[in-house]
């Protein structure tokens, strides 16, 4: 996968976005009318859907282990269903973070698989239908809110208040999915992750429709290792600048930097590369955990080194406020044993 671009989260409007503009024109209708079209199929478990307006990273996969956990604190098994971005599996499998590596079935099914049974499915319904085979009474289904396939019992859309709709064109113009007012037809609760100014048009939106408004943050964990330390940070994730600025926001100095593309799968030339340039510079390397959970389940000698060598800085999703968001979810399921 491509590095997002530059301009599609930038205030103003591009020239790349004006050129860009008709075919995002295009494919954010395509992309709407199949959203809203009917789900093919139903679950027989209750499915918790989190998703987000635009491509990149909003914190959804850190929001789906907080929800998992404060579901098992009231009883529940949570369990997850995700595509497996970034994995080259593509038929339903039942993850084992002991045995399957990040390239088949991604770095984000190997974090949830650690918290709860977790299934990858290019196929949402026949991922649905393996899920409905394991020991858990509700599915979290971490990104697939414009995937019309499965029926979504409650959809939580997750906003970055730093780069909301980012230029507010539709890809490949801009990160927009589909178009914000087509898109909010299917949101149940929009959640709004982080601090600052950029999710205002998100919030309006869902106040017109008279949805439930809740508030995240990611929180970083302390690691005491990184603090006295000069710092190469390193990261293939949608947004690595978020990561290089949270390491900046904690106080760390910061020396040097190094993108690479969402869920991007390290060569050994690369490795040897990071290495090479943090011994000459004489810098602690860090990375995020999906990056580490790449490089650890990678073939060769190398990518062993690495794990070693390199610091990692986790984080956590705290949300404000967890009862009212339980609330939300124990109303909705209910609501369905009523319908039954």
């Amino acid at each position: 996968m491509s590095k997002t671009p530059d301009f599609w989260m930038t205030s103003g409007t591009s020239l790349a976005a004006i050129l860009l503009a008709p075919l995002g024109w295009i494919y954010g209708r395509v992309s709407g009318r199949r959203m809203l079209s009917r789900p093919k199929a139903t679950s027989k478990l209750p499915v918790v859907c989190i998703g987000n307006f635009v491509v990149g990273g909003t914190g959804k996969t850190p929001f789906s282990l907080e929800l998992a956990e404060c579901l098992s604190e009231e009883g529940y098994r949570p369990g997850f269903l995700l595509r497996g971005y970034g994995g080259r599996q593509k038929q339903p499998l039942l993850v084992d973070p002991d045995r399957h590596t990040a390239a088949a079935v991604g770095d984000e099914a190997l974090l949830l698989a650690q918290e709860a049974p977790t299934i990858v499915s290019a196929d949402r319904v026949a991922g649905a239908r393996l899920a409905e085979q394991q020991d858990i009474d509700l599915l979290i289904m971490d990104d697939g809110f414009q995937n019309p396939a499965l029926k979504k019992d409650l959809s939580l859309v997750l906003v970055d208040a730093a780069t909301g709709f980012g230029n507010g064109f539709c890809l490949p113009a801009g990160p927009l999915r589909a178009p914000p007012a087509m898109q909010i037809l299917k949101t149940d609760c929009l959640v709004i992750v982080g601090e600052g100014e950029a999710a205002e048009d998100a919030v309006h939106l869902a106040a017109r429709k008279g949805l439930p408004i809740l508030h995240a943050h990611l929180v970083p964990q302390v690691n005491e290792k990184l603090e006295s330390q000069k710092l190469y940070a390193f990261a293939g994730i949608g947004r690595p600048q978020k990561f290089f600025s949270t390491l900046e926001a904690m106080g760390c100095e910061l020396k040097k930097t190094r993108s690479f593309a969402d869920h991007h799968q390290y060569s050994a030339a690369e490795v040897r590369s990071l290495l090479t340039e943090a011994d000459e510079l004489g810098l602690q390397l860090v990375t995020t955990a999906k990056d580490m959970a790449r490089l650890k389940t990678s073939d060769g000698e190398i990518f062993h080194w690495i794990e070693s060598r390199a610091e990692v800085l986790d984080v956590d999703m705290k949300i404000d406020d967890t009862e009212r968001l339980m609330s939300l979810i124990r109303e909705k399921l209910r609501n369905l044993a009523f319908s039954k």
